[in-house]
């Protein structure tokens, strides 16, 4: 089966949004503050925005399965304050568990956490609990950045995020590391905010010993690793100036990338320079980048196309498909063996 291990809930009814600018817009003013009960979104508008987006792609595209979690420029964590990301955490992660029950061959969900810029990561950890015991979560998007592109969190061996890799290692869950929106006008959210959170995230894992405190914790990092593959000697220098292991023992059994690239090229660079055992299936679709590329008339993120197009062997292909995912999301493993799949 073909899995991509990064969707996002791009399509949500335009009530959510609604409701969203009403929660930001009473942010000093409780008085105003909408009641999670106003929002209201039945079970026939959460299938008709899914049935004519996501999962008709996903046919088209010979998609099996796509690990689901709220839109990640939605999750704007810069704003309000805890409470606020809070209640914006659950509904967005009530919604996507929603949409997995009614598509449970097609959909299984991710969280998002409600992080806030300076307040202790422990905060997150109910919201994390709910989600995996309650809703069958097999994972969650960590912001290495919740104050929205101007870095005043610790870098991510920093013990502040340690409340968090505690719980995931309990739950054997991985971590997308997904940045939200920029308010940084140096950076364009999809453009610059995302690559670069995810080149940073990288480096940050490089100069620490984290997975020595977590050897079982794993990370992924989206959009091919940002310069990642691009830059993978420079890496490789800079490790080896730092005294650290060679990359492949230093990073490699913690950390992976996904196929959110888009253009045939930079696929075929992730797939010679990272260890296909690194590498996980995944679009994005209905994303970042949308249009149809007119040097070859297909789709952006139909990443598909690209994979099966890549100078690897048919093992190597299954394992970036289904093997891969499998091994990183033990929790979507054993979902799926119970379905029989």
């Amino acid at each position: 089966m073909i899995i991509d291990i990064h969707g996002h809930y791009t399509t949500a009814p335009k009530a959510l949004e609604t409701w969203r600018n009403r929660q930001i817009a009473a942010i000093g003013n409780p008085s105003e503050r909408p009641k999670v009960s106003d929002l209201h979104i039945s079970d026939d508008e959460l299938r008709e925005s899914i049935e004519s987006n996501q999962l008709k792609l996903m046919r088209e595209r010979g998609l099996d399965l796509t690990i689901f979690s709220p839109r990640a420029s939605f999750m704007a964590h810069h704003i309000g304050d805890v409470e606020v990301s809070s209640t914006w955490a659950a509904i967005c992660n009530e919604l996507c568990f929603r949409v997995s029950q009614l598509f449970p061959d097609h959909f299984i969900p991710a969280a998002m956490l409600p992080q806030s810029p300076g307040v202790d990561t422990a905060t997150c950890i109910p919201e994390l609990v709910k989600c995996v015991e309650q809703y069958g979560n097999v994972a969650i998007n960590l912001n290495p950045d919740p104050s929205g592109g101007h870095w005043t969190s610790p870098p991510l061996s920093d013990r502040y995020w340690y409340p968090v890799y505690e719980k995931m290692v309990e739950y054997d869950i991985p971590a997308m590391i997904h940045v939200s929106t920029s308010c940084n006008a140096c950076f364009h959210t999809t453009g610059a905010h995302y690559l670069n959170a995810d080149t940073t995230a990288f480096m940050q894992c490089l100069t620490s010993d984290l997975f020595r405190d977590f050897p079982a914790l794993r990370f992924v990092i989206p959009h091919g690793g940002g310069a990642v593959p691009y830059h993978w000697g420079r890496f490789r220098g800079l490790a080896q100036e730092m005294k650290k292991p060679p990359l492949t023992e230093h990073l490699l059994n913690n950390v992976f990338f996904d196929t959110c690239v888009y253009h045939q090229p930079g696929v075929d660079l992730l797939t010679r320079v990272i260890p296909v055992d690194n590498i996980l299936f995944a679009s994005e679709m209905i994303g970042a980048v949308r249009g149809i590329d007119p040097e070859t008339g297909h789709y952006f993120d139909d990443t598909k196309r690209y994979i099966d197009a890549a100078y690897i062997d048919a093992e190597e292909r299954f394992k970036i498909y289904e093997g891969n995912a499998r091994r990183v999301y033990p929790r979507l493993d054993a979902a799926l063996k119970t379905k029989g799949r």
